[in-house]
């Protein structure tokens, strides 16, 4: 049996049926370029993270890039973030002129908010923390610590739309917070996708001018930016794409939960709750790359994210920091296949052959 870690083709007809829709409809009123179908994007997501105002971008990583410039992070600067994430969470730092300061995680993949504070210093400009494979950071925490020292925080919520801490949501917490709806996330695009979401018109106004550009009334240029703007087309997909979100997310958990009861004994697995929406079901073993590579031997594809700290990446390693957590679970971390279209019969077969391989058969 082959089973794909996600499998992007739109086998529903109704769904296709949608979304077809709704690309005629944009091409039937030429708005191409921040049409209307962006506005009601933006509105929602604002929504559904509990902001006031949402911007859309043309990806996560114009997002985090342009929420950064629009709280002037800048050289001199430095942003605590984690280790263990992909490498644009660092590179818009670098981008804006600014350090990257790396705080090591816990055991549940997520910076370490108790050492967060030995990581701050006087030019610490911005706390942004990541909620990686779509569980929540300890942000009442996270948000305490920077309150008490007057820094801003920016959620990297790339991968964590809807899930839920402490009574609040990704993307409520922070200042200034950043998603992604690229093709592989839960609420994803036909391509690239990203929005910023704050409570502050000012940002807001600051952000609208940095995807023109920098322009102002998309004519005079202030601040020197890039094009980050979102296309119409993308926003009328994402549209039709959220109607189905919270089901993809419930069929995500369901996966999950019978992962993790199926499986707990042989390996580690992740808590299911509503703090985690398993963009990845991502396991913990001293046998990894054995394990994986039986797997994939049996047709199951599975996933390393990431096999590499971005303290080891090429760009950062004269940053290094001391991670003892993150540098353990790069070598145990390993993600099986979660998608809201995978089958019964596949996941039984996903655990009975990690199962069978613990078991020597």
């Amino acid at each position: 049996m082959d089973v794909s870690f996600l499998d992007l083709r739109v086998k529903d007809p109704e769904l296709k049926r949608e979304l077809l829709e709704a690309v005629d409809r944009v091409l039937s009123h030429g708005q191409l370029m921040l049409g209307p179908e962006v506005e009601a994007l933006e509105k929602l997501i604002a929504e559904m993270s509990r902001k006031r105002f949402a911007v859309g971008m043309a990806s996560g990583t114009d997002a985090l890039y342009l929420a950064l410039r629009a709280l002037d992070v800048g050289p001199g600067d430095e942003v605590i973030t984690t280790p263990l994430a992909w490498v644009a969470t660092a590179n818009a730092i670098t981008l804006c002129g600014a350090t990257p300061v790396f705080v090591d995680v816990r055991d549940d993949m997520n910076i370490d908010e108790s050492l967060i504070p030995a990581g701050l210093t006087s030019r610490t400009k911005v706390i942004l923390p990541v909620h990686w494979h779509g569980r929540l950071c300890r942000m009442t925490e996270i948000c305490r610590t920077a309150a008490d020292r007057g820094i801003a925080v920016v959620e990297d919520a790339a991968q964590a739309v809807l899930a839920e801490r402490d009574g609040r949501c990704a993307g409520s917490f922070g200042r200034v917070n950043c998603f992604s709806m690229n093709p592989m996330k839960l609420w994803g695009a036909y391509g690239e996708a990203g929005a910023v979401v704050t409570d502050d018109e000012t940002i807001r106004d600051r952000l609208i001018s940095l995807r023109y550009a920098g322009t102002i009334n998309k004519e005079d240029c202030h601040d020197p930016s890039l094009n980050a703007r979102i296309d119409t087309i993308q926003a009328a997909l994402l549209l039709v794409n959220a109607k189905r979100l919270r089901r993809r997310i419930e069929c995500r958990r369901a996966n999950a939960q019978f992962y993790t009861e199926t499986l707990r004994d042989v390996v580690r697995c992740p808590d299911v709750g509503v703090d985690h929406i398993f963009y990845t079901y991502t396991i913990q073993t001293d046998r990894r790359d054995e394990l994986s590579a039986y797997l994939q031997s049996r047709g199951i594809e599975v996933r390393i994210r990431q096999p590499f700290l971005i303290t080891q990446q090429a760009a950062y390693r004269h940053l290094p920091a001391p991670a003892p957590v993150a540098e353990r679970l790069i070598r145990q971390i390993l993600s099986l296949p979660v998608h809201q279209d995978i089958t019964r019969e596949e996941l039984e077969y996903v655990v009975s052959s990690v199962r069978n391989f613990f078991s020597g058969k």
